[in-house]
């Protein structure tokens, strides 16, 4: 049966998703079905894969994000890559901001590690990627943001596909006054098209959705 394109609808080819504790599919499902939950940890991705001294100095949320890029691999070189991070590289910023306060300066290699777009830049380096990549902040940490910015350019021509990666890293300790409920860390990856290639279609027309929700409701839909 032949689909129509709608403009207001994107493809979800394949997706891929990283979180501590979390290691097969029956975990995810479980997750997905309300019967575990995911783990507030430190752990992160191997990323056995990328050159030992280039990971060995990288964050929780970079390695996540790296991972979920990878697992979904092959995209072509020139496949463009949108980010998106509720609290971004949290832990970086707050050892910068400490080093600010006692010091009164911070190194600037610390600082290049800690921008927003630090993990899609690493990502892209570690994978090869030549697409580039924006990073967009998650308003009220809904995902529909990403999936606006990502439709544009579908429907425009100006990809024929996307990477569109969340990711979000544990709250250090030192913030936790400010939590009021958990925020475990996890990352995931989706390869969006215009084309109707899967049964993973998203609307733009649905009301703005966290990305842990969203992901919930991609695993309900893959194990159904």
């Amino acid at each position: 049966m032949i689909k129509t394109v709608k403009h207001n609808e994107i493809y979800i080819s394949r997706f891929s998703a990283w979180a501590p504790g979390m290691e097969n599919a029956k975990e995810w499902e479980e997750w997905a079905a309300g019967r575990r939950e995911m783990s507030c940890a430190s752990e992160s991705p191997k990323i056995e894969f990328t050159d030992s001294m280039f990971r060995r100095r990288l964050s929780q949320i970079s390695k996540m994000t790296i991972q979920v890029v990878h697992d979904i691999l092959p995209v072509k070189k020139e496949t463009k890559m949108i980010f998106l991070s509720f609290r971004g590289e949290l832990s970086r910023q707050f050892k910068i901001n400490k080093m600010q306060i006692e010091s009164g300066s911070f190194l600037p290699a610390a600082f290049s590690f800690s921008v927003f777009n630090a993990p899609a830049a690493l990502a892209s380096m570690a994978l090869d990627l030549k697409g580039g990549y924006t990073a967009v902040y998650p308003i009220n940490n809904s995902i529909k943001a990403g999936l606006i910015a990502a439709a544009a350019m579908l429907n425009t021509g100006t990809a024929d596909e996307l990477v569109l990666v969340y990711a979000d890293e544990e709250v250090p300790e030192e913030y936790s006054c400010f939590v009021t409920e958990p925020l475990p860390p996890f990352a995931f990856s989706l390869l969006l098209s215009r084309k109707p290639c899967s049964d993973f279609i998203y609307s733009m027309d649905k009301n703005e959705i966290c990305p842990r929700d969203f992901l919930k409701e991609l695993y309900l839909k893959l194990f159904q």
